[in-house]
């Protein structure tokens, strides 16, 4: 946790960007151009009141023109970042074009951006890359964007095999719907196998898979392994959402702790502390291909080799710090990702286990032990940082996640471990010395998960209300722990 906060220029560079990418992303150019101008000024501003300090003061001009320097540098950081925003948001912007018109658009061929995912009925989901459409009487044309495909059931576990990056040419019904346009697979074919590194990939999915499959657990376990909820039982998904806890179902720094831990403990001793963590660096990038690309755990992924990079002394070892550039790294390389629900709550949870779960745990320092106080400030933060943004996508709040989540976040630890460890004894046909045991643990889970959805989740029609209270709420532990460390300071010359 953070323990002294401060503004750093990184820090001001990722506040421009997100206001560059949330807030000004559909602004028209004249209004930029306003934005940009008057950014400019101020920096410009700041920079002749340095100048003029140093030139006339009397006194240490370097004390003098401290903060104007600084405001000057902080204000460069913002406006770099906001014109990286705006950039990002643009390139992020899925605008579908088509040659022919809409309506008699009959089928459409492009590749597969993500491994194809089970839904209801046996169908399959996937992103489709469009490079080409068709129409009636064998018309062809061009088409660009990224639309959303739904395949027949019959087409779901053929697809599955082939995976990302194959081509595929799928006949069906374009359609338009609130949230964009759709298109209704009835047939499918596939045109171009993926590359070899993909299929590699997707080879290595299906076995762990099938390695899994008919386990009652097996479907929880792919889960939080390796992303794939194809398998997961559909009430027990239901539950974790109802208790407020499907975050733990979202591969995320917490799972990709329990793989660096892992890592750790096993190459620390033959590598050194530096080359374990190179090492490791190495393997959660060779972890992350293979899952795929998920925004949070992602954002995972690049502070962890953030990490890394600071113990080669590269970067400071500042937790805030190093949220801030993931988010500027993560929004250059992936720009379409910043404006999924996954990205937005993945970010802010953390936001707030650093802003608000560190100034709570040091007020409540002492009132209870530690590995108790520390989770729950931590949850507490996370859940207030993110109650609003829930509020506007979903219109429901679980409370009961904040406490759920201190039995299930260990529970879950030791079931992915012992499911890692199960692998490897199934290359040895050792496997049924776990299997027992976490079947055990995964009735274990499920008996809790679903005692905590008996907890009444609270529905709001106004997300403002929830917004405004979170931050009301956030801003009084701000000023508690403020005056508290007021009152610390006056009794230091006495002490």
């Amino acid at each position: 946790m953070v323990r002294n906060m401060h503004l750093t220029p990184v820090l001001c560079a990722a506040i421009g960007a997100a206001a560059g990418f949330y807030l000004f992303g559909e602004v028209s150019p004249a209004w930029l151009f306003v934005i940009a101008f008057v950014l400019l000024a101020a920096l410009c501003f700041f920079r002749v009141i340095a100048s003029v300090r140093e030139s006339f003061s009397g006194k240490d001009p370097r004390n003098l023109s401290k903060y104007a320097r600084l405001t000057a540098l902080y204000s460069a950081a913002l406006a770099a970042g906001f014109v990286l925003g705006l950039c990002a948001a643009s390139a992020g912007r899925n605008v579908i074009k088509f040659a022919l018109p809409r309506e008699k658009i009959t089928a459409i061929e492009g590749v597969l951006l993500e491994d194809p995912r089970i839904i209801g009925g046996g169908r399959a989901m996937a992103s489709l890359s469009v490079q080409r459409c068709a129409g009636n009487g064998k018309l062809r044309a061009s088409g660009s964007g990224t639309i959303t495909v739904f395949f027949p059931q019959d087409n779901a576990l053929r697809l599955r095999e082939f995976g990302r990056g194959a081509a595929v040419f799928t006949e069906g019904e374009l359609r338009a719907t609130d949230t964009g346009l759709l298109f209704s697979a009835e047939s499918m074919h596939v045109v171009k196998p993926a590359p070899p590194l993909q299929r590699m990939r997707t080879g290595i999915r299906l076995k762990l898979i099938s390695r899994f499959d008919g386990k009652m657990w097996g479907g929880l376990a792919l889960a939080l392994l390796l992303g794939i909820r194809d398998n997961l039982d559909t009430n027990l998904a239901a539950m974790y959402r109802d208790a407020g806890c499907s975050y733990i179902l979202a591969l995320s720094g917490m799972h990709l702790a329990v793989l660096a831990a892992l890592i750790a403990f096993l190459l620390k001793k033959p590598l050194g502390f530096k080359g374990a963590s190179i090492a490791g660096a190495l393997i959660i990038c060779l972890y992350c291909f293979i899952v795929g690309p998920m925004p949070s755990l992602n954002r995972a992924a690049i502070m962890y080799l953030l990490g890394v990079v600071t113990l080669l002394g590269a970067f400071p070892k500042e937790p805030l710090s190093i949220l801030a550039l993931s988010f500027l790294l993560q929004i250059v390389i992936s720009p379409s990702q910043g404006n999924s629900v996954s990205f937005i709550l993945s970010y802010s949870a953390l936001a707030g286990i650093l802003l608000i779960g560190q100034p709570l745990y040091s007020l409540l320092s002492g009132k209870a032990p530690d590995f108790l106080l520390q989770p729950l400030a931590a949850s507490c933060g996370a859940f207030l940082a993110t109650a609003g943004i829930t509020s506007f996508t979903f219109g429901i709040l679980a409370p009961a996640g904040i406490v759920i989540g201190l039995a299930l976040v260990p529970l879950t630890t030791v079931f992915m471990i012992g499911s890692m460890i199960w692998l490897v004894l199934d290359l040895v046909s050792l496997s049924f010395v776990l299997s027992f045991p976490l079947s055990l643990l995964y009735q274990l889970m499920e008996k809790i998960v679903s005692l905590a959805g008996i907890v009444p989740r609270i529905s709001t029609a106004m997300p403002m209300v929830i917004l405004l209270l979170s931050v009301i709420i956030s801003v009084l532990i701000a000023a508690l722990v403020y005056r508290r460390r007021a009152a610390i300071d006056r009794l230091v010359p006495f002490s």
